[in-house]
């Protein structure tokens, strides 16, 4: 039997869905490690400016200081704890722990909090110590 696109039939799974803490951070990680990828493109360029001269360097630290500069590097930062926290409970599910759904709710929303206590952390950090 040959179906179209008008009559070929649903996959049941999506009559069930519904969305979950769970899905959110698996979309995240994926997000978030397309993000340290240009991160770290950002990082390469501030080391290249570093290294041809005064001039080059202060014109990125101008760039990346200025408040949309610090709001991507904020970002940036939030990205790198998400995605090591995400890691950390990928590790652990390697090894045959955290499947449970009330654990991997938990595990799910930890990383959240934990990213943004962390980031929240560092940058309170920076401020106080004037390195902004």
């Amino acid at each position: 039997m040959s179906f179209t696109r008008e009559t070929a039939p649903l996959s049941p799974h999506l009559s069930i869905w519904r969305f979950s803490v769970t899905m959110a951070a698996s979309i995240t990680t994926r997000i978030t490690g397309v993000g340290l990828y240009l991160g770290a493109i950002l990082l390469t360029v501030w080391l290249a400016a570093a290294a041809i001269g005064d001039e080059a360097f202060a014109a990125v630290q101008a760039v990346y200081t200025s408040p949309l500069g610090l709001i991507i590097l904020f970002g940036f930062t939030w990205a790198l704890f998400y995605h090591l926290l995400a890691g950390i409970r990928h590790l652990f599910w390697d090894a045959g722990y955290g499947f449970k759904l009330p654990v991997a709710h938990g595990t799910a929303w930890g990383a959240y909090i934990g990213s943004a206590v962390l980031t929240l952390a560092v940058w309170g950090a920076a401020w106080a110590t004037g390195a902004f």
